[in-house]
């Protein structure tokens, strides 16, 4: 049985692969299905299913995408299988949150410069990343490449981490939120790597009942970081609350050196009889959908 990989990053947000490349990859992997999730962006999807179609029939483009939500004041990402990504209510929706996040990075630009007298211009950012959805990211590579910092830590830790004095907020949705904007494009909503989150048993407990509720569809119980205990946790809150199972390496490239495509750590593998189940549910691309 080949293998798949549910969630993974170009260069269209903050991986360092092409798309192109990430599908050539996958395919010299061996893999029968890879998902492109990019972060709060699906400008590499239409690119990488054309690519896919022409050049590897045997294998599967999953047009996908990974929501930036916060609970409680933490992180708490939601990811989109299976979507249309055409879908006028879903980009729309998409816009307004992309528009909020270039006027947070214009400030945090702003900031850096007047006030930590580092000359960064939120045009000369964009334009050293052409075509990715900025993230904090982008600002340490920028900030490193042109000698303003030492290394990737000493920008987070003295001026963009959280708390930092150069920090500015991103606009905040909650995963109900991002959840809605999955199931608008037709979707299969999956929670993302809830091991990552620190939760109490309790608290994670609560929380995917509640995102059940709200249209959740799926879970990532196989992740590249997860011990075999902490697989058996999440496969058993999947079965609690008849959710899919789904997962993958959270690829990036050079950004995530100890994560490769397929196998994460070494030890990851998806069968690829996950990926009927989750198909099924997209209203988009599922077997009972008009096309």
């Amino acid at each position: 049985m080949r293998g798949i990989d549910l969630h993974t990053h170009s260069n269209c947000s903050d991986g360092t692969f092409s798309v192109k490349e990430l599908m050539d990859y996958a395919h010299e992997k061996n893999l029968s299905a890879i998902a492109l999730t990019d972060h709060d962006t699906v400008d590499g999807l239409d690119e990488g299913a054309l690519y896919v179609k022409e050049n590897y029939p045997d294998m599967e483009f999953v047009p996908g995408i990974e929501f930036s939500t916060v609970e409680e004041g933490k992180d708490v990402h939601i990811v989109g299988l299976y979507i249309d990504h055409h879908n006028t209510e879903f980009t729309g929706k998409l816009q307004q949150f992309i528009d909020s996040r270039t006027e947070r990075n214009k400030k945090m630009c702003k900031k850096l410069s007047e006030e930590a007298g580092i000359p960064i211009s939120y045009e000369e950012l964009v334009s050293s990343f052409p075509g990715a959805v900025l993230t904090r990211a982008h600002y340490a590579g920028f900030m490193v490449d042109r000698g303003y910092a030492r290394n990737r830590n000493e920008v987070f830790d003295k001026y963009i981490g959280d708390n930092c004095p150069y920090y500015v907020e991103r606009e905040k949705i909650s995963p109900e939120e991002a959840i809605g904007y999955v199931l608008e494009a037709g979707g299969v909503p999956i929670l993302a790597h809830p091991i990552l989150y620190h939760m109490s048993d309790r608290k994670l407990d609560a929380l995917v009942s509640r995102l059940k509720d709200a249209g959740l569809k799926g879970i990532e119980a196989i992740y590249s970081t997860y011990s075999p205990s902490e697989e058996r946790q999440i496969k058993e809150l999947a079965a609690k609350y008849n959710l899919a199972v789904s997962g993958g390496s959270d690829f990036h490239g050079a950004n995530k050196p100890k994560i490769d495509l397929g196998t994460g750590m070494g030890k990851l593998f998806l069968p690829e009889d996950l990926l009927g189940p989750i198909k099924e549910m997209s209203l988009f691309y599922g077997e009972t959908a008009q096309f």
